[in-house]
Formats: structure tokens, sequence, C-alpha cells
């Protein structure tokens, strides 16, 4: 396949993408949002074992059954935020200027902000973790961080100080209500303030977002514990290269998306703090990512240790980090591109949307728009910005010529 080509056929998958998404405005399910059916408001199913045994349900349903239990499709803030960062991104490919969608994205994350005196985003939905219940709407780092990152990104294209004060709001929500430290460790409250199991890929990504504030803002606030939680964080790599999702013993797993963001963020730590602290943790996590993740037919696991589910956020979230460690491997642009080809060959639906997940016995069709829709707009945009500047075609190889498991 041309290079030419090859751009052309992912400028019409990113506009079925985008028109699929426009026709459903920016709403959709999410593989959480059971609580959002009025059932629960019964006493009976307002419990915990409940919860978690409906969520787990239809999570892993291959039929979508939300529209029967009267789940409705709402718009999400992280996905909002994913969209405006792509929008941002799409306006530096040869699609030209996405000024006025990036300009709606600002306004859903205005009218869908929580409540609260920072600027700060939660769910869209009530969220039962094995501990804790979230509220819908509850603020919390992840959602805030994407959100306010996104901010960030059109702060930078535009120079509009109106992006950067809410961005600075935002970090100051997760430095002056999330952030903690006792003795050597250090972190970020999450999904709650009070809920303190050190979680690695939120403690990265509220550092990166800390430096990117620190380095424009020149505020000094940030720093020092973005650097704190930060080298934390990074000293509870394994010998390996991997991570644990967190240290709660209920969170042992290492997965694909969670470890990317560790390394996306790690290098954004690099570059706004203007420190080389973090490479060698790069460099071992990305050997490990490269290891474990990918598979020589262009798929990609979820986990570390098996095949099965094939899962769509892991799909785009391959594509994000490779592009964003170019630099660390020749093959990076050549493996992205392969993962985009096997997704639309086995996760995308003609009607314009990616499929959640394949599992070894089945297909879950479902479409969720944060969790695959927003991800993997994001991802092909990133991708058409990657393969129009380094020029590097798809080449018919196989894949085992560089570097991935079979």
């Amino acid at each position: 396949m041309t290079e030419v080509l090859m751009n052309q056929e992912l400028e019409t998958a990113i506009r079925k993408l985008l028109a699929y998404c426009q026709r459903n405005d920016w709403a959709g399910y999410e593989p959480y949002d059971v609580l959002n059916s009025k059932l629960f408001e019964s006493p009976i199913l307002d419990r915990k074992l409940p919860r978690l045994v409906f969520t787990q349900l239809l999570k892993r349903s291959p039929i979508n059954i939300r529209p029967l239990l009267g789940v409705p499709k709402t718009q999400n803030p992280k996905a909002l935020g994913l969209f405006l960062s792509a929008f941002v991104k799409l306006s530096e490919t040869s699609m030209g200027s996405q000024d006025a969608l990036a300009d709606l994205m600002i306004g859903r994350l205005i009218a869908l902000r929580s409540e609260s005196k920072y600027w700060s985003w939660g769910y869209n939905f009530p969220w039962q973790t094995r501990t804790v219940l979230v509220p819908r709407w509850h603020p919390n780092l992840v959602c805030t961080a994407f959100a306010a990152d996104a901010l960030v990104d059109l702060y930078e294209k535009r120079g509009d100080s109106r992006y950067l004060d809410m961005a600075v709001s935002a970090a100051e929500f997760m430095l002056n209500e999330l952030y903690w430290a006792e003795g050597k460790r250090a972190g970020f409250g999450y999904p709650l303030p009070q809920v303190r199991n050190q979680v690695h890929n939120a403690n990265f990504l509220g550092a990166a977002l800390f430096c990117r504030v620190y380095r424009h803002s020149g505020d000094e606030r940030f720093l020092a514990p973005a650097m704190r939680v930060a080298r934390y964080s990074a000293s509870q790599q394994h010998s390996d290269g991997g991570w644990a999702y967190g240290e709660a013993s209920t969170q042992q797993w290492i997965d694909n998306f969670h470890t990317g963001f560790n390394l996306s963020a790690l290098r954004t730590i690099g570059k706004y703090a203007e420190t080389n602290e973090f490479e060698e943790c790069v460099r071992r996590g990305f050997e490990f990512y490269r290891k474990y993740f990918f598979l020589e037919n262009g798929s990609v696991r979820y986990f570390h240790n098996r095949t099965y589910p094939l899962d769509t956020h892991c799909v785009a979230q391959s594509i994000i980090t490779l592009t964003d460690l170019l630099d660390l491997d020749s093959g990076n642009l050549q493996l992205a591109q392969s993962v985009w080809r096997w997704a639309m060959d086995h996760m995308w639906d003609e009607h314009g949307y990616f499929y959640y997940r394949i599992l070894r016995t089945c297909k879950i069709r479902t479409s969720y728009m944060r969790w695959t829709q927003a991800w993997m707009f994001l991802a092909l945009c990133r991708l058409l910005h990657a393969s129009e500047q380094n020029g590097s075609p798809l080449q018919e190889k196989s894949l085992a010529a560089v570097g991935v498991q079979a």
C-alpha cells in the first residue's frame, strides 16, 4: 500500500467516524453505565452487590440490553476532552482547520463541569468499584486530567489564556483536593479524594498535567508535587519494565492501555519539566510494551499474559503510544499503521463506528462513545498526523520483522 493511498483510507475512516459521532450528538453508552437505569433507584438493587453484578453482566454481554433497561445515551466529559484533543491534532494535518468543532467541544465541557469552585469533571454515570460508589458527575482525577490536557492542547494552538486559566484551575483542584504525600509515598486520591490506594496511571496523568501547567503558567506550586508523584510511581516499575495497575491486592494486573498511559505521561513529564530523569524508565517500559502487547497479525492484547479480550480501547492507545514514542524505534509508525489496518478489518462497522471487543468465542459489537469511538478518533487523527509528518508507508512484511510477539 502506498503512502498516499494509506493516508486517503485513513482520512476516509476519520470522516466516517466523525459523521457517526455527530449523528449521535457525541452521546452514547458506556461499559459501566448500567447504574444510569432507574431500576437502581429500587432499594432491592441499590446495593453494592447488585451494582457490581449488573455492571459486569452488561459489560460482558454480546447483546446490548441497555435500551431495555432504560439506560440513556449520554455525553461523557472525558470523551469530549478526547475529541477536543483530536480536533487540535487534526487541524495540523491535510484535513485542515477544525475550529468550529473544537469550539463545540469547549461549550460541551463548560456545560458538563462538575459543581465545584474549580474547573473539574466526573463521569456521566455512578460507578461502583470493589470498595466505593463514585457518584455521577463527582469530579475525579482521570476525567479532569483528560479534559484539562485538551484545554492545554488548544491553548498551545491558539494562545488564548482562557483555556490555560481553566487548565490551571483543574490542576489546582488536583493539588488542593487530591494530592497527598506521606514519607516516601505520594500520589493522588482516586477515584475519590479519600481513596489512597496508589493507581500509577492516575499518578502519572496528574503529574503530566502539572508539568504542562507549570511550563505555560510559570506557577512553581505544581512542579515539586509532580516530580514527587512521578518519582514514586516510576520507582514501582517492575524489573522487566511493566507496572501493575495499582498497589492494592486487587490491582495487580498489567494491561495495555494503562501501561500506554504511563509511558505517554512520562514522556510528557520529561518534555515539560525539561528533564531526562525518566527516560530509562520509558525505555524499559516501552520494551516491555512492545514485547508483550503486540501480536504478529496486527492485533494487540488487553493483558500482557493472555490474548483475549481484544479490545478497541487497547487498539487506540497502542497507536497513540507508538506515535508518542516514534524516536525509540524506527518501526513504530509501521507497527501503528498495521494495528490500524487490523482494527479496520476486524473491529470496524460500515455504519461508521468501531466494535467494543473480540472474545475467544464471540464479538461484542456494542458501540461505546468514550471507550471506543472517542479513543479511536483521537488515535486515527494522531496516526494521520504522524504518517504525514514522517512519510513512512505501510510496507507489506511480517510484523515479526519489527520485533512483535507471535
